[in-house]
């Protein structure tokens, strides 16, 4: 069974500094965490109505297994991506995990 990891970015004070961060720091670190089979990042835009998105940055991680992504997040890699969040997610993040289902 695909698992995924979704993290939930929550709007910075300072976009550019996150974003920054997360380019060149963060998502290189994520990229190398092992066994992982696919990494994707969207930056939501405002909602139909032109309301502003509730998380500036959302990211998904895609493992075979719940015991591969177990094992992966406890790597020094995994554990490493999970670190560096203090340096650039003080607006906070939710993640959430389950069973990745593709529909189309």
């Amino acid at each position: 069974m695909t698992v995924s990891l979704t993290v939930l970015y929550n709007p910075p004070a300072d976009p550019a500094a996150f974003d920054k961060h997360y380019d060149e720091v963060h998502a290189p670190l994520a990229a190398k965490i092992p066994n992982l089979e696919s990494f994707t990042i969207v930056r939501p835009g405002p909602g139909p109505d032109g309301s502003a998105p509730p998380y500036h940055l959302v990211a998904t991680l895609t493992f075979a297994s719940p015991e591969v992504m177990a094992e992966a997040m406890a790597s020094p890699e995994g554990k490493a991506g999970n670190e560096d969040l203090a340096n650039f997610a003080m607006a906070g993040a939710s993640m959430v995990v389950g069973e990745l289902n593709v529909v189309v």
